[in-house]
């Protein structure tokens, strides 16, 4: 797919309306006799800021920065990164909550970052500091404002979606002579498809928040519902396949690429990582995302600076940093997952750039799930729900 077109799709879809400036008054004409006024002097951009201590510590998702990036940012401007990864949006948010984190930038998921935002959990963005910015698509900054009105605190680091990834050469062998279902949801929902498939793993992202809303989504429901009671028709639903999930995993990529599992509920990125290291490690198996005739699950992961940030201005020079085309596009090339960064995509290598389940085509984008949030009482019906759901009860 032209990347042009997914473009267009993409502001097609995202932006509700985009309003017509209205014209300026004409200036009104110069005295003849007036002398010109001299040339204003250009103003010089502003260097970088940092802070006393050249240290940054970050928080991110594993596998998810090119290799060399951080050592990249090291060399040019002296700055230490102290980087450690978490594995659910869960476990970030209670180490926010629970205050004196320790980081400066960490990558919350759209679906917890407004609660983050209205907590005051996160502080807005020196936002001067940041010019590069202006590289980024407004449909995609568009969406955020759902989250964090005015972009004042968010820039997305990456989007992608969740949904059914397979092998499709053991899938296939376990289903025998059963054919594919037209909707790949039924792969993992399904126990006509899964009392089969439980012989070579069915594999779940082990967050609720990935779970429950396809599930719900599944069952007809609202992906973000706030009602309790669908929280329990999505339970009853997992319940009759439980016995055949084979884990609840939060090391998804090497569990596809060595074989644990040969269907899963996973992130399109790394289930595109895992095809490719499967294929470096010489295994001759097929494994593909794939996109439920229904839709996949949309979400953005975005860079934010804590409450508690003691080095803001250095977090500033990094989002700037990771902001350049070269390194967005490198962030696609190498990690599987759509870049939002505009000014990036003329970069992204074009087996990447028309990888529909990477940059999907505009007819599909229609039918994903657009992100949104939970209330406090959903959050706790979900997490009931699903620990119900993982413990078999």
């Amino acid at each position: 797919m032209k990347k042009q077109v997914l473009a267009l799709a993409i502001s097609a879809i995202l932006l509700a309306a985009c309003g017509k400036k209205e014209e300026a008054p004409a200036a009104p004409a110069a005295p003849v006799a007036a002398a010109p006024a001299p040339a204003a002097e250009p103003a010089k951009p502003a260097g970088p800021v940092f802070d006393d201590e050249k240290v940054l510590n970050i928080y991110n998702w594993p596998d998810y920065i090119p290799e060399g990036m951080i050592a990249t940012f090291e060399k040019e401007t002296g700055i230490k990164v102290n980087y450690d990864t978490f594995e659910t949006n869960e476990a970030l948010h209670a180490k926010l909550v629970a205050g004196n984190t320790g980081y400066d930038i960490v990558v919350p998921g759209t679906v917890f970052a407004k609660g983050q935002i209205e907590g005051g959990l996160l502080q807005p963005l020196k936002k001067e500091q940041i010019p590069n910015l202006a590289n980024m698509d407004p449909a995609i900054m568009s969406v955020l404002t759902k989250a964090d009105p005015d972009n004042k605190h968010l820039v997305p680091w990456a989007w992608g979606f969740t949904t059914v990834g397979i092998n499709k050469t053991k899938a296939e062998k376990a289903l025998g002579g059963m054919a594919m279902p037209e909707n790949a949801w039924d792969l993992v929902f399904k126990p006509e498809y899964t009392s089969k498939l439980k012989s070579c793993g069915i594999a779940y992202l082990d967050s609720p928040t990935e779970i429950l809303p396809v599930a719900l989504h599944y069952i007809g429901k609202d992906a973000y519902s706030n009602d309790p009671a669908d929280y329990k028709l999505a339970t009853e639903m997992l319940a009759k396949v439980r016995k055949d999930v084979r884990l609840f995993s939060s090391t998804m990529i090497d569990d596809i690429a060595g074989g644990k599992a040969c269907v899963a509920i996973g992130w399109s990125g790394d289930i595109n990582q895992a095809a490719a290291r499967a294929k470096e490690n010489g295994s001759k198996d097929v494994i593909e995302a794939l996109l439920p005739s229904t839709g996949a699950l949309i979400f953005f992961d975005t860079m934010a600076v804590t409450k508690d940030a003691k080095h803001p201005n250095n977090a500033a020079a990094f989002i700037d940093f990771y902001l350049r085309p070269e390194n967005a596009a490198a962030m696609a090339n190498d990690m599987g997952y759509p870049t939002g960064n505009k000014a990036g995509m003329d970069k992204v290598n074009p087996e990447i750039a028309g990888n529909k389940t990477i940059f999907v085509e505009s007819d599909y984008f229609g039918k994903m799930i657009p992100p949104s949030s939970f209330t406090n009482e959903a959050r706790e019906a979900m997490s009931n729900a699903y620990n119900s759901f993982k413990k078999g009860k």
